[in-house]
């Protein structure tokens, strides 16, 4: 089985990387793994929507997938998801892809610009549908992760005004800078895909004392071997 992981950052993933075994690199970007019999691709494009839309998209032009895997950490509107819990984000969108008419927000579908529907597309949401996937759907892993929504944006929020107008626009639980480009690459190329985050920060004004980013790490790496053990024993 050849599985794609993705990660903005090495530094997000390094405790992972360093129980498989490496092969080589492909290029700057692309490192080449194993894992028992699973053959791994480790693409790490860089931070933002960008760099992760160009690079997933010409990997995934080249190299066909059993499954891809985002892997990450993230903010949280929600204060009921406690700092280090690792969430299966089942929904994501660019809430902020649209136009602005004097006080009001217009997305790109309400604008006409496109087809809500209009496939990757739900509703104008880019919404996974594991469960249909054999593989996914049986993994008890990944079944017992708690499912949100989240938004894709440029601009990691610390502001109460601009967080108070993304809560007015989305009912987001948790916000990233790639997830959006993810999906929408995955879904249009039809590549089961699986994005995890592991919460590091409540979305407050920003305030680093507050934050638990060496929890929300060591969760993330330990969900994500436990999910690569469970897949590779399924054979």
């Amino acid at each position: 089985m050849r599985i794609l992981v993705v990660a903005a950052t090495v530094f997000e993933i390094r405790p992972f990387l360093e129980k498989l075994h490496r092969v080589g690199d492909q290029d700057d970007c692309l490192g080449q793994y194993q894992y028992k019999t699973l053959h791994i691709d480790v693409l790490v494009p860089g931070v933002g929507m960008i760099p992760a839309a160009y690079h997933l998209g010409s990997q995934l032009a080249t190299r066909k997938y059993d499954l891809a895997v985002n892997a990450g950490i993230a903010g949280t509107y929600n204060p009921e998801i406690r700092l280090g819990t690792v969430v299966n984000i089942t929904e994501d969108c660019v809430p902020e892809l649209g136009a602005e008419d004097r006080d009001k927000f217009l997305s790109i579908f309400e604008l006409g610009l496109a087809d809500p529907d209009s496939p990757p597309y739900t509703a104008g949401k880019l919404v996974n549908d594991q469960d249909s996937n054999a593989l996914l759907a049986k993994l008890d892993i990944i079944r017992n992760l708690p499912r949100v929504r989240a938004i894709t944006s440029n601009t990691v929020r610390g502001n109460s005004e601009s967080i108070e107008r993304i809560r007015r626009i989305t009912n987001a639980d948790l916000e990233s800078m790639e997830g959006a480009a993810f999906f929408y690459a995955c879904m249009t190329k039809k590549v089961p895909c699986l994005q995890i985050r592991s919460v590091s920060n409540l979305i407050e004004e920003r305030d680093r004392s507050r934050w638990n980013l060496d929890l929300a790490l060591k969760n993330l790496n330990r969900i994500l071997m436990e999910i690569f053990i469970s897949i590779a024993a399924e054979g």
